[in-house]
């Protein structure tokens, strides 16, 4: 026999005692005895004597006391017929009213789970799921809050998710991020202002001077470029931060691949009768840094026209947060400027590691090789480095790596001329420089 025939089985037996019980009920009349009358039922079983409401319980273990607890009046008016003092009611268990239940209501917060038995009104309370609310007593369900909310502690109430971005008020990277920022430029516009002083010298026309104005103009406006980074960002500087450093950095490199090569030409050139000499003028290292800049340009440009980046709310990445962030749109797009920028740091690095030996009057291309090497160091580290962070810290990984690489080039570049302008200014003659390149 199955539980449920038993069930059924069980019902039928109660409702015909019920039945038989109720027919004798209904025969019980009023004894003739006005001394000792017993209690009868109406022809609706309903009875008409009023009785008391007796509380029998064990004082001891063989003592039994009854108190009067209360009463009931067939004939009263409606809703005063039973009178039940709850205070003089003396219960078995620990003096607590039993419930009539067998499980405790689920609070808010909660739902309720059934459990695997015939009864339906047996249940466990399991708390909401993440993201889920419940806000009444014995709720079925759980239900998810708005995507812009998250529950609170008690799971009974949704409020509005902390919003999260690098914000200039209360977060202490962007602090320190800017001060380091404001330094570098700092830094970087005083030795511009050594080299426009100096600008006569042996040591700072060598390899070029115009391309070291422009090379110091393209880092302090990559260091000014993480305010780019910094705040809410918006549509516009989320298109500004991506393609802004990703230019200016095509300009710095390609300022040194011109200065790299500048350096194999004059030496080519000093061979009786080179051909090279024609390419010692103002018109190749321009056109290198005009070109190698222009397809960064033109990277950015169709990368802004096909799917630039914009605002995004990320919701899924943190409980409880909105990450307020930039989507790069075209992930081409976006690994397309890395790429070249790591392209043109490459064969930078190439050149000059070849003709860091090469005689000249100030090789620089030692230094350019220390500082490629230091440039593509940072920007391939970065890289699962960025893939593997979330939120605010996703953008503080691109800006440390353009604070680093900007500091990168400025000091293995700058550095050690300014070292001799400064402090060995006997170095800085023109003799002292064909002495050295004799040597």
């Amino acid at each position: 026999m199955t539980d449920w025939e038993f069930l059924s089985l069980e019902e039928g037996r109660q409702r015909r005692c019920q039945s038989t019980l109720h027919h004798f009920l209904t025969l019980m009349k009023q004894s003739q005895d006005s001394l000792n009358s017993a209690p009868y039922f109406d022809e609706y079983g309903e009875t008409v004597h009023s009785y008391k409401i007796i509380n029998w319980f064990y004082k001891d273990k063989v003592t039994t006391l009854d108190v009067h607890v209360g009463n009931f009046t067939p004939r009263a008016v409606d809703g005063q017929q039973l009178h039940v003092d709850d205070q003089a009611i003396t219960w078995k268990h620990m003096g607590k009213v039993p419930v009539s239940r067998c499980s405790e209501r689920c609070l808010p917060g909660s739902r309720k789970k059934p459990r695997e038995t015939i009864h339906t009104c047996c249940y466990d309370c399991v708390p909401c799921s993440e993201g889920e609310i419940s806000n009444i007593t014995d709720s079925d369900n759980c239900m998810k809050c708005p995507s812009d909310e998250w529950p609170n502690e008690k799971r009974d109430r949704c409020h509005p998710k902390i919003i999260e971005f690098i914000s200039y008020q209360n977060d202490t990277i962007a602090s320190v991020f800017s001060f380091l920022s404001l330094i570098g430029c700092l830094v970087t516009t005083l030795i511009f202002g050594i080299f426009i002083i100096y600008r006569d010298t042996p040591i700072v026309k060598a390899n070029n001077r115009n391309l070291s104005y422009l090379l110091l103009v393209s880092i302090i406006l990559s260091f000014l470029s993480v305010f780019l980074f910094l705040g809410r960002p918006d549509n516009i500087t989320c298109r500004l931060r991506e393609t802004t450093f990703g230019i200016l950095f095509s300009v710095a490199v390609s300022s040194l691949l011109a200065k790299t090569i500048m350096v194999c030409v004059a030496f080519k050139s000093t061979k009786p009768g080179s051909s090279w000499r024609k390419y010692l003028g103002v018109r190749l290292p321009y056109t290198i840094v005009l070109l190698g800049s222009s397809i960064q340009a033109v990277i950015c440009v169709l990368w802004l026209s096909i799917s630039p980046p914009f605002q995004d709310l990320d919701t899924q990445s943190y409980q409880g947060k909105i990450i307020i962030r930039c989507n790069e749109g075209s992930v081409i797009g976006f690994y397309s400027v890395l790429g070249y920028l790591g392209l043109l740091a490459a064969v930078s690095f190439l050149l000059a590691f070849m003709v860091r030996t090469l005689p000249d009057s100030f090789n620089e291309a030692k230094y350019i090789t220390f500082s490629m090497l230091l440039f593509c160091s940072v920007w391939i580290a970065m890289i699962p480095a960025f893939l593997s962070t979330k939120g605010k810290y996703t953008v503080a990984v691109e800006i440390f790596a353009v604070l680093a690489s900007s500091a990168g080039l400025l000091a293995c570049v700058f550095f050690p001329k300014c070292y001799i302008i400064l402090f060995r200014s006997e170095m800085n003659t023109k003799t002292a420089l064909l002495n050295r390149n004799m040597k």
